[in-house]
């Protein structure tokens, strides 16, 4: 049957207890119902949400009326809803669970089971395995209720809160008129967004109109997700159009944010890295005394530094949220270098594409009042700290399985040397305690290679850094020429692991 990976179940749709349909979710909805009341928490509220994908309203009214047969007050959302909105809803209500139906940025063919825990964080071990034996013993029929829709007033307090960040977050300061380009990628955020972004004083928003309006097809994209190559092109063009200050792709269900800057070459999608210490910057500017920030094993070394230098603690985690949200008490920040960002973490405990765009729109209206950038803040920090550029190669496999399989060859026979520079190996399997987890690391004094199954799709990720010092901004465009082919020679590498995994 499908596991609890990512804070769930996420599959195919098709029958079978290997695929997401309603006999699944049904079993899967039981199961944590008993486990919440082996916890004493039976009783307590339940929210459920969902995205617009094929199945998901089935497969949310499943949920809502198999919780209220057992006896939880469930809260079942009226509308398809971003995630982030699921996550706050469960730490506003102070409910015991809550449940998203969701891929978010997986193929059309996909759909997934979100549970939130905790105060509105995913679940961890080791609820996701004894959740799961609960579902091995759950028996058939599943009893169901009917319930009405409600919590619509949870949508407009989400947005309250989020239009209060630019003065929370960005504090005072002159804010020029910044113009906006979006794309929903035919998700469930575009019109949240400009709803969010017009509370917040940003009115000037231009959407693609092809991308905006909920599609379970995707039908403009390869892959619904801003990191694949190609799926931005449309919001590139519309910026390049409307001369836009900032471009901005929400995933799905609108938990993941990127960010498109003009630049000397015209427009470019800013990396999850890039973004990440921009916002991290943007947020400690008004943070209380000892802030924490965060990320993860596979994300940049430069927010270890911005945070030394902004008297800042910093923590650094698995991947994922689940772990993030839990770095440590006085967590201010994270994010994850896959354009995840969690910018207000007392509200909502898990990235949120939402909030993340309406922070990055005020930094950029902050920057260009001064006569600034994102990319010149991004130069100011390579001469401050050093140029960190960073890459990631993705090599699709025939499923999870041959991901897995790879990491092990590569575990039983790792490269003393890649590119031709000696390289230190941690297997971060065989780290003790909660960091363990199927990850291999290649240390070299000037780049850093992080190589891991993907979690929620047949991949085996690679990512990236190259390290080098910038004594001064004439220096940038050397090193920067320097640290691309560096990045090229060590893609180039690891693009040669999928002939290995083929041959396996």
């Amino acid at each position: 049957m499908l596991r609890f990976g990512t804070a769930g179940l996420r599959g195919p749709l098709r029958e079978g207890p290997d695929g997401m349909n309603v006999t699944t979710v049904s079993r899967a909805t039981a199961g944590l119902a008993a486990w919440l009341r082996d916890r004493c928490l039976g009783g307590g509220a339940v929210v459920v949400g969902r995205d617009a994908r094929h199945g998901s309203a089935e497969f949310a009214t499943a949920t809502a009326e198999i919780f209220t047969a057992a006896g939880f007050p469930v809260t079942l959302l009226p509308e398809p809803v971003p995630t982030p909105v699921v996550a706050f809803a469960v730490r506003e209500l102070g409910a015991v669970a809550g449940v998203q139906i969701t891929a978010s940025h997986n193929p059309p063919a996909d759909n997934g089971y979100k549970v939130y825990l905790d105060g509105g964080s995913q679940l961890i071990a080791p609820a996701d395995t004894e959740i799961e034996k609960a579902i091995e013993v759950v028996a058939e029929p599943v009893a169901r209720e009917p319930v009405s829709t409600s919590g619509a007033e949870l949508v407009d307090r989400y947005l309250a809160r989020v239009a209060e960040l630019p003065r929370l977050l960005g504090g005072p300061g002159e804010r020029a008129e910044v113009r906006i380009a979006l794309t929903a990628l035919h998700g469930v955020g575009g019109e949240l967004a400009v709803r969010a972004l017009a509370a917040a004083g940003f009115t000037d928003v231009h959407v693609v109109d092809e991308q905006f309006a909920p599609d379970p097809d995707f039908p403009t994209v390869a892959f619904p997700n801003p990191e694949e190559p190609g799926a931005a092109d449309l919001l590139l063009a519309l910026a390049e159009r409307v001369d836009a200050d900032l471009a901005i792709a929400l995933d799905p269900d609108a938990d993941r944010c990127a960010l498109g800057v003009p630049g000397p070459r015209g427009w470019r999608m800013l990396r999850g890295d890039e973004t990440g210490v921009l916002l991290a910057d943007y947020v400690l500017r008004t943070a209380p005394a000892d802030p924490l920030v965060a990320t993860t094993i596979v994300s940049s070394r430069l927010l270890a530094k911005l945070a030394a230098a902004r008297s800042a603690r910093y923590a650094e985690t698995l991947t994922g949220f689940k772990w993030l949200a839990r770095a440590g008490d006085g967590l201010v920040y994270a994010y994850e270098e896959a354009i995840g960002h969690c910018v207000d973490p007392s509200k909502v405990r898990d990235k949120d594409g939402i909030s993340a765009a309406v922070a990055a729109a005020d930094l950029v209206a902050l920057l260009k009042a001064q006569g600034s950038s994102l990319l010149a803040e991004l130069d100011s920090y390579a001469v401050e700290f050093g140029l960190h550029a960073g890459d990631q190669v993705s090599l699709r496999l025939p499923d999870q399985a041959a991901a897995g399989a790879l990491t092990a060859l590569l575990r039983a026979d790792p490269p003393s040397e890649i590119a031709g520079t000696p390289v230190k190996f941690t297997d971060q399997s065989q780290v003790r305690g909660r960091m363990r987890t199927d990850a291999l690391i290649f240390d070299a004094d000037d780049f850093r290679i992080v190589i891991r199954p993907s979690g929620t799709e047949p991949k085996l990720k690679c990512y990236l850094e190259v390290f080098a010092p910038v004594a001064a901004a004439a220096d940038l465009p050397r090193a920067r020429v320097d640290a691309e082919a560096r990045l090229t020679a060590l893609a180039d590498h690891c693009r040669t692991l999928d002939t290995v995994a083929r041959r396996a």
